[in-house]
């Protein structure tokens, strides 16, 4: 998939809050009276600097084009962040920004 997130990242302190949109059909759909299996994400994953700082195990039951926001203490301006997503079909997609 190409950019499939967008991200911000605004630091109060040292206190970061990362928000993100995720463009995923999260879909269970009937079309023409056949099922199309579901496809939905199923593990969301931040790192900054390297080390986890987040991790979501979700299922079909999260909304088409997902948003996510958290908070991470002990951040700093210029710190590197990485968000990746894996799917039940087996795609994936991550952005890395930094925090500013």
């Amino acid at each position: 998939m190409s950019n499939t997130i967008r991200t911000r990242a605004m630091l109060n302190g040292d206190i970061a809050k990362i928000m993100a949109l995720i463009n995923h059909p999260m879909s269970l759909k009937i079309v023409n009276g056949k099922t199309i299996p579901l496809n939905f994400i199923e593990q969301v994953k931040a790192e900054i600097n390297g080390k986890q700082v987040f991790l979501a195990d979700w299922s079909a039951a999260i909304s088409k084009n997902p948003f996510l926001a958290f908070k991470v203490k002990g951040a700093k301006a210029g710190d590197s962040v990485k968000l990746s997503w894996n799917d039940n079909k087996g795609k994936s997609g991550s952005t890395e920004f930094k925090i500013s």
